[in-house]
């Protein structure tokens, strides 16, 4: 495999193309020679930073299942100083980013170079998960979240989380660190929620922002100690610190977020030196990026790994930084990381990560769980499994730049306001929706569309000149590509319809875009062009989906969902034409197609 220019343009074409059968089948599994390349090549384009890259994202989405290994299990247990009873094993249970996702579902998986969907997650598979590992190392085991668990789904939604909790205690997690999305309902709601877990908090870089005596005050503790196996291990939990950016501002109202760097070093010497932890682990949902560039900071030296979260990345081997390692288990319930360590007398003598399937055909669903689950959908179910309409084509939306799932919201959006430019939100959350091979057609039902717009927002148009648009575009692109991982929002491209965008990954912050057509016309620096994005709570009237000086800006009237389901009540089932729209020039081989995901024809 011939490695890439560092100039390779990635153009996004919202109106022409679509996959042919090759292109679909183009996606190609990395072996670890092939993914080393990758990562080096990565970096070239400024995509990586350490051995990390920015855009692993769709390899480690695409990644093939790896069913649990007992041959590196006996391995950890086979450990002589084990086998005396010098040595402890301590096993990490670790899940991310599930989003609410409560029952089984979709997962998007690459096997012999083809994309394969396989049923996975569901909170009664993964209790189940969960109480055969731990009861293998019942002493021993503690079982983590990273974040982004009430929010993502119908259920979540319609009681602002509270309904995620007890499915949550009941299978007993020890940790919990609340994530970009735990501030959806405001923080009021995020503190209920979070302080119901029986599980213990931490999080080190959320402070009140009040008017009170709580003004500065750490919203969670800052750390937890736990003594395990005869060993005493410490963890600092930190959220994205780009949060109040990313989301909605009026979310974060009350919240000051801070950045690791700020005082993790604080917090490490406190566990190393006066508490005499033998281990210190950073839980973070900051996104993979920023976490190996975390890694690479020396205020983390002493840090023995960061299990991290936030861009639903299947990371399967430990990623080196300078300082630490650096993990991340994936999204939706599809995936649970199993980190097992042998310390003895406080040195660590073994250890063996891998990243497990929350496989229904390996793991019978709990009944106990799947009774709570109905219960707790009960009140919802007649409208959450409304069918509203049926696709012909798999809604996925695990690639960087282009997505089956927002081509079909961009087309909803231009086809009932009819603006210049439809815009979607490069969201990274929603598991996949495929259709029945024996109908040729999935049902999209209300919940699935909570899955795919959590939130409801409503529609807000504004016209925005030539030059706003150029620049927000730069923007955007330093957003998903920029070189210093902390600048980097942890989304995806953004997603458009009714303009072709030609850029260049690699180039500087401002330089990548080569050139912008807007139905099919060059871009005019001076015209006025009307978009229609969805409304951001707590942005200013004239900020339209982060583009700032809008002229004209109001709202439409109409939320998301409800123009989802016109449109559907007339386009539906969704065609295969949706799939993809986008070309890519000049790329030597099928390594850039792994870079930017489905939908791209090269020449």
């Amino acid at each position: 495999m011939s490695r890439p220019h560092p100039s390779i343009c990635a153009c996004t074409n919202c109106n022409a193309g679509r996959l042919t059968q090759k292109e679909k089948e183009l996606h190609l599994e990395i072996s670890s020679n092939s993914r080393r390349e990758f990562l080096r090549t990565a970096g070239m384009l400024g995509l990586g930073m350490g051995v990390g890259g920015g855009l692993v994202t769709p390899m480690a989405a695409a990644a093939s299942n790896t069913p649990e290994s007992n041959l590196e299990e006996a391995g950890i247990y086979a450990n002589k100083a084990v086998k005396n009873g010098k040595a402890s094993v301590i096993t990490l249970l670790h899940s991310a980013d599930i989003h609410s996702q409560l029952s089984i579902h979709d997962e998007f998986f690459i096997e012999n170079e083809k994309v394969v969907y396989k049923k996975r997650g569901g909170f009664a598979t993964l209790k189940t998960m969960i109480n055969k590992l731990r009861a293998k190392n019942p002493s021993g085991t503690l079982v983590i979240d990273g974040g982004d668990c009430f929010q993502g789904g119908g259920v979540a939604a319609l009681t602002e989380g509270k309904a995620i909790v007890p499915l949550i205690n009941n299978i007993g997690y020890d940790i919990m660190l609340p994530g970009n999305w735990e501030v959806v309902y405001g923080k009021e709601m995020m503190m209920k929620d979070m302080f119901a877990y029986n599980a213990v908090k931490v999080c080190a870089n959320m402070f009140h922002k009040t008017n009170d005596t709580y003004n500065g005050d750490l919203i969670f503790p800052p750390y937890f100690i736990k003594y395990i196996g005869g060993s005493k291990i410490g963890f600092i939990g930190y959220n994205d610190p780009l949060t109040p950016k990313r989301q909605s501002p009026a979310y974060s109202d009350g919240i000051q977020f801070t950045s690791p760097e700020l005082n993790v070093s604080k917090y490490i010497r406190l566990l190393k030196e006066y508490e005499h932890c033998d281990m210190v682990f950073l839980l973070t949902h900051m996104g993979l990026a920023q976490q190996v560039g975390l890694a690479n900071m020396v205020e983390v030296k002493g840090v023995d790994y960061i299990l991290g979260a936030d861009t639903h990345e299947r990371v399967r081997t430990p990623i080196e930084g300078k300082y630490t390692k650096v993990t991340e288990p994936g999204a939706f319930g599809s995936f649970l990381a199993k980190l097992d360590i042998v310390l003895e007398n406080g040195v660590v003598k073994d250890q063996s990560y891998q990243l497990l399937d929350v496989d229904p055909d390996r793991y019978k669903p709990d009944a106990e769980m799947e009774k709570l689950v109905e219960n707790a959908r009960a009140p919802f179910k007649a409208q959450l499994d409304k069918v509203i309409g049926k696709t012909k084509t798999p809604l996925v939306r695990y690639y960087v730049i282009e997505t089956p799932m927002d081509n079909f919201i961009t087309d909803a959006i231009m086809w009932k306001f009819k603006p210049d430019i439809a815009i979607s939100n490069g969201f990274r959350f929603c598991p996949p929706l495929v259709p029945d091979p024996s109908t040729g057609v999935a049902e999209i039902t209300k919940d699935y569309l909570w899955s795919m717009l959590p939130v409801d927002s409503e529609a807000k148009e504004g016209l925005i000149t030539g030059r706003q648009l150029l620049d927000w575009m730069e923007k955007e692109l330093q957003n998903a590509f920029a070189k210093d991982p902390a600048k980097r929002f942890g989304g995806w491209v953004v997603r458009f319809k009714g303009m072709d965008v030609k850029f260049t990954i690699g180039n500087e912050v401002g330089k990548r875009v080569q050139h912008i057509n807007v139905g099919g016309e060059p871009l005019d620096i001076q015209k006025k062009y009307r978009i229609v994005a969805c409304e951001r709570e707590g942005d200013p009237d004239t900020t339209l989906c982060r583009i700032e000086g809008v002229a004209g800006a109001k709202r439409l009237g109409s939320t998301l969902h409800n123009m989802i389901e016109e449109y559907l009540a007339l386009h539906s089932p969704i065609s295969p034409e949706i799939e993809g729209r986008c070309t890519a020039t000049d790329a030597p081989d099928s390594l850039l197609t792994q870079l930017m995901g489905v939908g791209y024809e090269f020449r």
